[in-house]
Parts: C-alpha cells; structure tokens; sequence
C-alpha cells in the first residue's frame, strides 16, 4: 500500500471538476466503465464523473475526493465477489491514518462490562473462533443519484455496494469475554478516522445488544481471503450482515458496551428514516422517535449488470440478461424478468446460494421475434414475501431506493 506521503508526493494535476489530486490517481481506463452512468443522475453530477485510482485501488467513478467516496463500476457486479481492489470506497470524515497493524489495538470496555480489555490483531487471530461468511456491504444511500426529485447527499449511482468473503471472530465471542451486565442495551463502535475541522462529530454508531450477539456479527480482518485494503477499514472492521454499511465501521479502535441510548450525532441526527414507511423487520427500537428511526436492514433489490440502456442486437440474436438480487438477509426467492416493460414476466434463473447475506446471482435468456425496443425490466421477491416496488419511497435522506430498474435495447 502506497503510504500517504509518497502518494502526495507524485505531484499534482486537475480533474475535470478542477480539484487538484496526485498525478497517477488518473490512469489509463477503459470509458465503457462510465457507460453505465445513469441518466437520472442530478444535473451537473455526470459532467463531473471521472475514473480516478486511488492507492491500491482500480479506476472507480469518483464522488467527492475529500473525504473519499468512490463508487464501483457495475462491470464488475458480474463477479459473485466483488475484488478488494475495485471496491466501493466511503467516507465521512477526511483524516483517514494509516494504521500499523503491529501496534493496533482494540479496547473493549463501557459501563455495562464486567472486564474491560485490550487485544490485539494477533489476540483476535489466535484467541477466538474464527469465522468466514459472504455479505453484502450497501451504503444506505446507493442510488440515491435516482432520486426524483433530487435529495441531498453524495449523488450515487448503482456502485455504493460489493459483495464479499469476511473472516474474522464473531463479535459476540468478544462480548462475552468480557463479561455483560444485565443493563447492556446497545454496543458503540469508533474508527480510527476523524475530522479535520474542529468540532467535526466523529463517526460513532452504535447497534442493540441483541444485533452484537448476533452469530453473524463479526469483526473482520480478511477480505476475500487477504488483509483488508487500507479504504475498506485495515487492520479491522465491524461487520453487520444484512445491515446498511453505516454501521460496518472501518478501522475499528474501540467498543464501549452501555446502557443507555448512545446520542452521538451519527446516531441521534442522521441515517434515520421515517417511521413505518419501509416494511423492516428489524428494529433498533431504543433510538426510535415519535417519527423517525435509524436505517437497519437493507430492502430487497436487483440490478441488471451486463446489459446497458440503448444497447444495440441483432434480430434473431439470442439476448442474455444476467444481474444480482439482494436483501437484508431472508434470502431471495425469485427473479422475474420482463421483456415488454412490465406487461408479462417470466422467471429467471437464479445462481449458486452462497449464503443468505450474499447477492445471488441470476440469468434469462430470450429471442426477440421482432425489430424494435424492448423494456427489459427486473423484479426481485425475499422468502419472506417482500418484493421490489415500482414507484419510489421518497424519503429526505435519499436512502432505500429500490425501484424496479428498466433497460431499454433496440433490436435492429
């Protein structure tokens, strides 16, 4: 990993929106990266949108340079795991240290402990179980860019998301080393990240005691089988399967188990949806209001990855549509695919099950009869009954946006 010194060091140039960054951050890419850019973005966001690369990382579409946010291309949402160096990258705050994993660690402490601890990488490889398990890691803004009419926030497109192998220890073993107090009501969980001005709130959140001991909640070290990357939370991070990535804390430095609701400005002030508009089944009812409650799970969903709108076949050519379906982990049930914009549908084929917190992978095949445009159109059902929408769920946050996706091919 390039340091942060060496990476300043190459120099400077300017992007296209005039912000000046180190000269080997623009690499040589391939445009068609940028092809599936969706047109409902806001005015301006698409002018803007370049291919950056950050150290240790492939061209991604570039949000904000500071603090990172960089979103993954959808090409590489054909892959069931999606590669460490390619990525989505978020961040809140722009002081971003680079931690050394030898002198890292983690406390452990909080009114509702018995035993406060201190461990290090080495303690979490060799003093507990270790676990593996494939999750979805979503922003809970993705899409947010799809808004109609437009929210504020980083304008993303389909690529605040990436699906991946996580290995590390369950955070519940943790826990219970040292000890909870029958008052334990939620666990908080702080990065090594912060702000550059004064006064900016650091990034703090916390999740419900019953979330934390969770057999699926873990503090991971591996990302598909290597170290995670510097912009994905190295040398560990909370991992929350099923849950919105605003609580998949990154370079995680502390744990505090307490017994009142945490009141941080993450908390209290953002990433809170109205209450009742979104059918969630997990509450974190301590930090619920009169109106609004913090996002948890994420809503089930799908993208097409493989075709792009305005694309151009043959007739008599057979088309293939492939893409990816989601949810917050009830496990999907049912792709259906839709070739005349919504009037008939047809199931598709769904991939390999690895695991109810992965994306599962999906394929229809079809031979258009005649020349013309065709709406493809994609509709993803849970196990649970939950279904995809076709009208939006407009919410100030921009968050959920799960709308059925339509592409639209000519068949020449």
């Amino acid at each position: 990993m390039l340091s942060r010194r060496k990476f300043l060091k190459g120099g400077l140039v300017a992007t296209a929106g005039g912000l000046l960054v180190p000269k080997y951050v623009l690499a040589a890419v391939d445009p068609s990266l940028l092809s599936t850019a969706v047109k409902e973005l806001p005015e301006g966001v698409l002018e803007e949108q370049v291919l950056e690369a950050l150290p240790g990382k492939k061209p991604l579409i570039k949000k904000t340079y500071r603090p990172p946010n960089y979103e993954t291309p959808v090409k590489y949402f054909n892959e069931i795991f999606t590669p460490n160096d390619v990525f989505f990258v978020r961040y809140h705050l722009a002081n971003i240290p680079e931690v050394d994993a030898k002198t890292w660690k983690l406390t452990v402490g909080g009114d509702a402990v018995e035993r406060p601890l201190e461990l290090t990488l080495d303690d979490l490889k060799t003093k507990f179980e270790q676990v593996e398990l494939v999750a979805l890691c979503q922003c809970s803004g993705n899409r947010r860019g799809l808004f109609k009419p437009h929210v504020a926030g980083v304008e993303w497109g389909y690529g605040a998301m990436g699906n991946a192998k996580w290995k590390g220890v369950r955070l519940k073993d943790i826990l219970e080393k040292a000890g909870l107090k029958g008052n334990a009501l939620e666990v908080v969980v702080d990065g090594a990240d912060s702000g550059v001005a004064a006064g900016t709130p650091d990034f703090i959140k916390s999740i419900p005691v019953w979330k934390a001991l969770d057999e699926n909640t873990i503090i991971a070290y591996e990302m598909n089988g290597e170290p995670l990357p510097h912009w994905n939370g190295f040398p560990a991070r909370l991992v929350v399967p099923g849950w919105t990535a605003t609580y998949w804390i990154k370079h995680v430095v502390s744990i505090n188990v307490v017994s009142k609701p945490f009141d941080g400005f993450w908390m209290k002030n953002a990433y809170r949806i109205p209450l009742g508009k979104f059918p969630i089944r997990d509450r974190f009812i301590s930090q619920e209001t009169a109106v609004n409650t913090p996002i948890t799970e994420i809503v089930v969903n799908s993208l097409i990855t493989n075709i792009n709108d305005g694309q151009i076949f043959r007739h008599g050519q057979v088309v293939e549509v492939k893409g990816i379906a989601w949810d917050g982990g009830y496990g999907i049930n049912m792709v259906e695919i839709s070739t005349d914009g919504g009037k008939t549908w047809q199931q598709a084929e769904l991939g390999k099950d690895y695991g109810r917190f992965s994306w599962r992978q999906f394929t229809y095949r079809f031979r258009p009869t005649k020349k013309g445009t065709y709406t493809i159109m994609a509709k993803a059902s849970n196990r649970i009954g939950q279904t995809q929408t076709f009208e939006l769920i407009w919410n100030p946050a921009g968050y959920h946006h799960n709308v059925v996706q339509k592409i639209n091919i000519k068949v020449v």
